[in-house]
């Protein structure tokens, strides 16, 4: 027979401990923007919703055959009034991969950046070509 063993928490405490400590105590929520792929005939695109980022704060690059996708951005505000310090910070960021397919041409790949959507063009070819590089946003 295995042994049961009860605990006791006074009532006014369950509830506090039920629920997900970690996320009640993590200093930073992780942020992870929403993402929509589609492919037609010529090519694959990549959508990200980035609100109120602008295109300085993307970074993209191609590794291998991995399309990075990332960004780190940074606040810090201070104010002092009537003897009083106000300081805050936050601090952001997110990192999206995706592996190419054979037939993507990663020398021709677009990105656009438009009301805080990233949009990705990643055109179809015959060959199965990989370079490293840095593509910039228009």
């Amino acid at each position: 027979m295995i042994p049961i063993k009860r605990s006791y928490k006074p009532v006014y405490m369950s509830n506090f401990f039920n629920n997900d400590l970690d996320s009640f105590f993590a200093p930073a929520r992780t942020y992870r923007p929403a993402v929509n792929v589609k492919e037609d005939e010529k090519a694959y695109n990549i959508e990200l919703a980035l609100p109120g980022m602008s295109k300085e704060d993307i970074k993209i690059e191609i590794e291998k055959e991995i399309l990075m996708i990332s960004s780190e951005t940074k606040e810090s505000r201070e104010k002092s009034q009537n003897g009083y310090n106000l300081r805050e910070f936050g601090y952001q960021s997110f990192c999206r991969n995706f592996t190419l397919p054979d037939n993507a041409e990663s020398e021709k790949i677009n990105a656009s950046f438009k009301n805080g959507i990233l949009n990705v063009e990643i055109p179809k070819s015959k060959e199965d070509v990989k370079l490293n590089r840095v593509i910039k946003i228009s």
